[in-house]
């Protein structure tokens, strides 16, 4: 638990969540030494204590967001954040820029006569997590297509970079990924893309609704503009994102539609 403590602080700690996806290889203290600048900027825009809260397991995420333990959380696994705002315990005051339009590809071999989803049944596919936001995506791409669970074998490994090798040893005929970095390895060796999904935002950052509403407003206003400020882009630096911007309801409320959330 790492502590950002700005002058005049409230006597409450604000208590930050962070749960990154489960399907990148990320240690602990990495993903503390990026959030913590950020945790440092919120702080002073609130003038409270910030407690930042490393939750890598989804349903402990699940669980304390039910709960309503977090004051603001970010949140990568769509799904999870996404119930939460479908339930009005937490509502999106941000999203990180550059993960707004996150989108899987299906990726097979370049022999493969595959050419849409339909071409899949009867095949094995491959996954990372089952309760990663690509899984879930992959489940919905499916269901958009009106393919069932016994058109094609589904088999998970936990990490995105697996998946190719799953498809270079025959193991799965087709490979879902929504790692950009797997994708371009992929393609440049000469692999192909069969089809890919619609975009969905990722990496949310969501405030409880017990927080008052001044206070999710000047988070918002904070997060907002980062890059005004040289706290700001030092805390863009440290957690390497180009910055956040502010969600779009009706995308919010399409992607809570076709995730079947």
């Amino acid at each position: 638990m790492a502590t950002a403590q700005p002058a005049e602080a409230q006597s409450t700690d604000l208590v930050f969540s962070v749960t990154e996806g489960v399907t990148y290889q990320a240690t602990p203290r990495e993903i503390r030494d990026k959030f913590e600048p950020l945790a440092e900027v919120i702080g002073k825009a609130l003038r409270r204590n910030v407690k930042v809260v490393l939750v890598p397991a989804y349903d402990d995420a699940r669980a304390g967001l039910a709960r309503q333990e977090y004051d603001l959380a970010f949140i990568h696994p769509a799904h999870v954040a996404m119930a939460e705002i479908k339930n009005g315990r937490y509502r999106a005051i941000a999203w990180t820029g550059g993960y707004t339009e996150y989108t899987v590809s299906l990726l097979a071999k370049p022999d493969r006569p595959f050419k849409d989803l339909g071409d899949v049944k009867g095949r094995t596919l491959v996954t990372p997590d089952p309760d990663s936001i690509t899984a879930v995506m992959v489940r919905a791409m499916l269901r958009s297509d009106h393919i069932g669970g016994t058109d094609l074998k589904v088999r998970t490994t936990r990490y995105q970079d697996a998946v190719p090798y799953y498809l270079d040893n025959g193991f799965a005929q087709v490979g879902a990924t929504a790692a950009s970095a797997v994708v371009k390895q992929w393609t440049d060796k000469g692999g192909k893309v069969v089809v890919r999904s619609p975009g969905v935002p990722i990496k949310q950052v969501v405030a409880s609704m017990k927080l008052p509403a001044d206070q999710r407003e000047r988070l918002r206003e904070a997060l907002l503009t980062l890059s005004q400020t040289e706290p700001g882009r030092k805390a863009l630096a440290a957690c390497g994102y180009k910055g956040f911007t502010a969600p779009v309801a009706d995308v919010e409320a399409g992607a809570i539609a076709w995730l079947g959330i």
